[in-house]
């Protein structure tokens, strides 16, 4: 009989909560196995998310002795042109303050 895992136990293993597991599962993100209205993991399950989650690097990562990959120069940021004058936003005052709430009594 395979060994089946609860999402709390998996949550364990992987240093997640178990409602990311559950919802994973939920929305067929993660391998499982449904007994009944329970999620359960096996042990292939298991291993199959962990290689999903798997961060590789990149293929053209630097080699000891190669030459340096060229940066990019960051983008200038738009700047107002100073001649130009600046719009002063105001704040329209609150609606309470525009009439009054309640009617004067007689």
């Amino acid at each position: 009989m395979p060994r089946l895992y609860v999402p709390e136990e998996v949550a364990a293993v992987l240093g997640c909560s178990a409602w990311w597991v559950k919802d994973r599962a939920r929305r067929r993100l993660i391998p499982f196995t449904r007994v009944g209205r329970a999620y359960r993991f096996s042990d292939e399950h298991l291993a199959e998310i962990i290689r999903m989650h798997e961060e590789r690097p990149a293929v053209n990562a630097q080699r000891p002795g190669a030459a340096p990959a060229p940066t990019r120069k960051p983008t200038a940021r738009h700047r107002p042109d100073p001649a130009e004058p600046a719009v002063r936003l105001q704040a329209r005052p609150p609606r309470r303050m525009a009439k009054p709430q309640y009617g004067t009594a007689a």
